[in-house]
């Protein structure tokens, strides 16, 4: 495995901050192997004067916050990896706010005007200093012109300058480290690191590119342009770029602020229920979600209506993957443990060689536990942890999209827990679950599945002339190149002849070449 210097003296670094901060006291050393506990135990002895008093899960994000942008948009990725990082480190990473200085107004003006093509003033009647400031970008309340003349108000997200770079440096120190996990630690390679770091590079690589953002507002806007009590901001394409996004400003309250929220005499309870099912539609019924729903990321405005906010991470399933979920978490409701192991076997997320009705039971342990329990009784921690044991126990592979969906999920349920304490998940989720199945697999998708198949058989009928007479003529062009030989036109056997008197023996094989091929050509256009 080739080393490069570089990234091996930031990883050294980084490692350094992480042991100052405390962060190798997170590890279980009787689960570990002997040199691992001898590394750690090594690594602790440079832990700072006091740092045993903070709180365990809380020196990582006080580490990673010290290392800088790129490595708390780790941190963030990986909250939605517990299954790497543990529930409780998890759980802590998920506080990091990922709240940094701003660059000056100057500079955000700066580049305002370089992602635009054109000054800021021409771009906007106002713009004004930062509201927000992220590691990758930050937004900025603006003013902008109509073509009518009216007035409205935008949010402009602007990349900060220099950024891509930054994180394409420690890229390369993420990859290093993943590389020497699956290389020193075998019963690491389960979790995929290598793979998780892809799956950080994608999701930053994506976020460099605020086009594709804007592209992602769009999409979700059509998907839920009839969903009740639900929408995104509207994009302002003329005023996007590469590296700048302008969007509707939104007026409404942060979903985390619950008393301004009953201040404003807003349903909680059905808040909480939009939140659930309308994450659960678009994961489910549209295959593409909002892959960070923490309340910062969700505002309501005063008629009640959800919007979401910061579309820079997005989850995508495929048509067989919603419909394996779909049907585990209908199993799950309906307390189909069997289906629900049957599913896993079928979409591959359990090796063959396991037993079905064990894995059954395992599921089965999970999930009756938190029947008929409100989420304020289900232990979200405690659920997680079994999963992951299952995951370990049958010999499972990580499926990182699967990853993504879940940590939404619980994040979901966190956010819908916090408006209803009383809140039941299953009994939210099954009328949009019922829904999807009934129209995806009972007697409706039948119906629909059997109007296709007759709308093919009708379409081929009415073209089976045709099909008939090319199949007649291409026979009885066969038939006649079988008794007379393959004949070439005169005009080709005459291009021949004169370009054999005109050329050298060294071009003749050339020549042949191209006869040939004239005259594939014309078997195909008298054939074909």
């Amino acid at each position: 495995m080739p080393l490069h210097i570089a990234p091996f003296l930031r990883l050294v670094n980084a490692s350094f901050v992480l042991a100052r901060e405390g962060v190798f006291g997170l590890a279980v050393l009787p689960d570990l192997p002997p040199s691992a506990r001898f590394a750690i135990s090594a690594a602790r002895l440079v832990e700072r004067r006091g740092v045993k008093r903070t709180d365990a899960a809380a020196r990582l994000t006080q580490a990673l916050n010290r290392l800088g942008p790129s490595y708390v948009k780790l941190g963030q990725f990986l909250a939605t990896r517990a299954d790497v990082v543990g529930a409780d480190a998890a759980r802590e990473l998920a506080k990091l706010q990922d709240e940094v200085p701003p660059i000056s107004d100057e500079t955000a003006r700066k580049a305002v005007a370089e992602g635009l093509g054109r000054p800021v003033e021409d771009a906007f009647v106002e713009f004004g200093p930062a509201v927000a400031a992220a590691s990758i970008a930050q937004v900025h309340q603006a003013t902008v012109r109509d073509a009518d003349g009216g007035l409205r108000q935008v949010a402009v997200k602007v990349l900060r300058p220099g950024v891509a770079g930054r994180f394409a440096r420690d890229l390369e120190s993420f990859y290093l480290a993943a590389r020497l996990v699956e290389r020193f630690a075998p019963q690491a390679r389960r979790l995929r690191p290598l793979a998780v770091v892809d799956t950080l590079a994608r999701s930053v690589h994506l976020e460099m590119d605020l086009r594709l953002e804007a592209a992602a507002l769009s999409e979700m806007a059509e998907n839920c342009a009839e969903d009740p009590g639900f929408r995104v901001p509207a994009v302002d394409w003329q005023r996007t770029s590469k590296s700048i996004l302008s969007m509707e400003w939104i007026d409404g309250i942060k979903l985390s602020k619950a008393d301004l929220l009953r201040e404003a005499g807003l349903d909680l309870e059905q808040l909480a229920e939009t939140v659930l099912q309308s994450f659960l539609r678009h994961a489910v019924r549209d295959g593409f979600f909002h892959a960070d729903m923490h309340p910062g990321n969700l505002f309501v405005e005063p008629d009640g209506t959800l919007v979401a906010v910061d579309f820079g991470i997005t989850g995508r399933l495929n048509e067989k993957e919603r419909s394996f979920l779909a049907r585990i978490l209908f199993g799950f409701i309906r307390r189909d443990y069997k289906m629900v192991a049957e599913v896993h076997f079928e979409a591959g997320y359990v090796p063959a060689d396991q037993d079905p009705d064990v894995f059954a039971q395992a599921l089965r342990a999970i999930g009756e536990p938190i029947r008929d329990q409100t989420a304020q009784d289900i232990s979200m921690a405690r659920l997680l942890t079994q999963l992951f044991e299952v995951t370990e126990l049958f010999a499972m592979t990580t499926q990182p999209r699967l990853i993504m969906l879940q940590k939404t999920m619980v994040v979901v349920e966190g956010v819908a827990r916090s408006l209803d304490p009383r809140l039941d998940i299953w009994h939210v989720a099954e009328p949009v679950m019922r829904g999807w199945m009934e129209e995806h697999v009972g007697p409706a998708h039948f119906f629909h599945e059997a109007g296709e198949g007759l709308t093919a058989i009708a379409r081929f009928m009415s073209e089976f002339p045709d099909y008939v007479e090319k199949m007649s003529r291409t026979s009885n062009g066969l038939t006649g190149m079988a008794e007379t030989g393959l004949v070439l036109a005169a005009e080709t056997v005459d291009a021949i002849a004169e370009a054999e008197a005109r050329r050298s023996r060294s071009r003749q094989a050339a020549l042949w070449v191209g006869a040939l091929s004239l005259a594939a050509i014309a078997f195909s256009v008298v054939f074909g």
